[in-house]
């Protein structure tokens, strides 16, 4: 497969001369086009600060982050908003919907963003609802909406501009398990069906038991990598939590 992004040799420090912190250490890794990846690393390794290097949140030390062949480290000003803009779609913890909007407006924003036609918008919104089991919920409020229904409509929000790369930062944390795994088979949707690329930080195993393949960081470095390959989910997940208890138990939340 295409690589889709590359991510060479990075630091990330923080603070001041006098009392440096390396939150990320001579990092590389690569990402497929059409992956489905899972970061896992326990509390203060660096896999948060590693997702804000890639959507541009934060800034490299040193080293680069490819994201299509383009050198997203160099961008500035009006071509590093339209690398955000058209090029990431993220999926957060705490879904960030507009409360004054229903699931269908607040879908159809990421839409009017990118000035699409206006014609096109509702079959858009249409085709990737009913895909990730929304299409009953598009004219609710948020406020009516359960924590997992919100997750999904952020998730459509997050695919519907065919972005090359889209982010999801602990995306289950605030949900239930019955909302999680709904949420989870929506994603593995997305990745199967609809072919996006999801780079996806967690700290849970079984949410990264749905990933293709799982690197593990430790003190701002890649520690290891599991592929899932012919494995079962509930195999994949066992693998998981054997390199789990390698890094001190069940992850925390990161920093």
């Amino acid at each position: 497969m295409e690589e889709l992004l590359k991510i060479d040799s990075i630091e990330k420090y923080y603070g001041s001369r006098s009392n440096l912190t390396k939150a990320i250490d001579n990092l590389s890794l690569s990402v497929a086009s059409g992956e489905f990846v899972a970061i896992m690393g326990a509390s203060g390794s660096g896999k948060t600060t590693l997702l804000n290097c890639i959507s541009t949140i934060d800034r490299v030390s040193s080293g680069h982050i490819f994201v299509g062949g383009m050198d997203i480290t160099t961008l500035r000003g009006n071509n590093l908003n339209k690398f955000r803009r058209e090029d990431l779609g993220f999926i957060f913890q705490d879904f960030n919907l507009l409360d004054t909007m229903t699931a269908f407006e607040n879908i159809a924003l990421a839409l009017s963003i990118q000035n699409t036609r206006v014609g096109d918008i509702k079959g858009m919104i249409l085709k990737t609802a009913v895909a990730l089991g929304i299409d009953g919920l598009l004219h609710k409020y948020p406020y009516q909406l359960s924590g997992g229904e919100k997750q999904r409509v952020a998730a459509a929000r997050a695919i519907i501009t065919n972005p090359k790369l889209v982010l999801a930062d602990e995306p289950t944390g605030a949900l239930d398990s019955k909302s999680a795994k709904k949420l989870l088979h929506a994603m593995t949707d997305m990745n199967q069906k609809m072919g996006a690329t999801i780079l996806m930080v967690t700290h849970d195993s079984y949410t990264a038991s749905y990933a293709g393949r799982v690197i593990f960081i430790k003190d701002g470095k890649v520690f290891h990598e599991l592929n899932k390959g012919e494995d079962t989910r509930k195999e994949f997940f066992h693998k998981i939590m054997d390199v789990v208890s390698l890094l001190g138990g069940e992850l925390d939340d990161d920093m």
